[in-house]
């Protein structure tokens, strides 16, 4: 059975759960949500590693197998990053990590689905089509699908072009959006550390992008 690692909480009851892998990109999004929120979350570590994902304990709280999960004291079981953050800023609204006006979130969803699409699926198919420990498993949850060498390198071609994109938009705004740290700023930190991790790193001419990597990594959030 999963292990419990925290036993704190500053949502309303202490059964809310967040089902967690330190190793894994998509729930450390949520970790550094929660501290820029001072939440502290009941975390239970999921080892991806061994397979614990796919037990039959993990797949009644997630059929598709995957991390993160909040699940809430009333049982609900919310699996998506984009979603458990919602739920987390509308429960403790300040700091706003959307945006405070209609055209603000606007624009910070809108980044944040850029950095998904561009970014973060880039990363996993750079990661999940070469790394040897995911053979037949190219794609997360329980299907097999083998691995395609050629999306991993057109994976990593991405990631390159992604980092020049995310460049020109910090040549004249602090954080993506603009003054204000959000969420997007969130997503696109976790994948350039997700990159480093493939060996791509931010080029030496891409001076905006990594003026702001230094200032959002400095961050206490970003050690969650």
């Amino acid at each position: 059975m999963p292990r419990q690692c925290l036993t704190q909480t500053r949502l309303r009851k202490n059964n809310v759960k967040f089902y967690d892998c330190k190793t894994a990109p998509s729930p450390r999004r949520v970790r550094i949500f929660a501290a820029e929120k001072g939440v502290e979350l009941q975390t239970i570590a999921i080892d991806l590693a061994s397979g614990e994902q796919f037990r039959p304990e993990f797949r009644q709280i997630n059929p598709d197998c995957v991390v993160p999960v909040l699940e809430l004291d009333d049982g609900t079981r919310i699996t998506e990053v984009l979603a458990i953050c919602q739920y987390l800023e509308e429960q403790h609204p300040e700091p706003t990590l959307f945006g405070h006006t209609a055209v603000e979130r606007a624009v910070t969803l809108m980044w944040n689905v850029k950095v998904e699409q561009q970014g973060f699926m880039a990363a996993a198919d750079a990661f999940r089509n070469a790394a040897k420990g995911l053979k037949n498993h190219a794609l997360p949850g329980t299907e097999q699908y083998a691995q395609i060498p050629e999306l991993a390198e057109r994976g990593r071609r991405r990631i390159t072009t992604f980092f020049e994109k995310i460049n020109r938009q910090l040549i004249d705004h602090e954080f993506l959006t603009g003054d204000q740290f959000t969420i997007a700023d969130i997503s696109a930190l976790v994948v350039v550390d997700f990159a480093a991790r493939l060996k791509m790193n931010i080029a030496d001419n891409a001076t905006d992008l990594r003026r702001w990597h230094d200032a959002v990594s400095s961050r206490p959030s970003a050690s969650a």
